[in-house]
């Protein structure tokens, strides 16, 4: 590719790069204190042991609905044969 001065490309970007620059967001990495960023270590471990939990409970909720489903689309002989409930 060859790259051509700005001045003769009317307006375009010097680089390939120079265009990319509009959908870059910019991160602020000013120092916080330290009682500040504490704070908000605390909130996300709090958000992330809630999501786990959520995350164990949907796959509970799975498992029990593929459970329920085996159970009743199987023959129930298989499940309870005749006399199981005699000693």
């Amino acid at each position: 590719m060859e790259f051509r001065s700005p001045i003769l490309r009317r307006g375009a970007p010097a680089s390939p790069d120079a265009g990319r620059q509009e959908g870059r967001t910019v991160v602020q990495t000013r120092i916080k204190p330290y009682f500040h960023e504490a704070a908000v270590k605390a909130r996300r471990g709090e958000q992330q042991r809630i999501f786990r939990r959520n995350q164990i409970f949907g796959i509970l909720l799975v498992a029990a609905a593929i459970l329920v489903w085996w159970l009743f689309h199987t023959n129930p002989k298989w499940i309870f044969p005749p006399g199981w409930w005699r000693p």
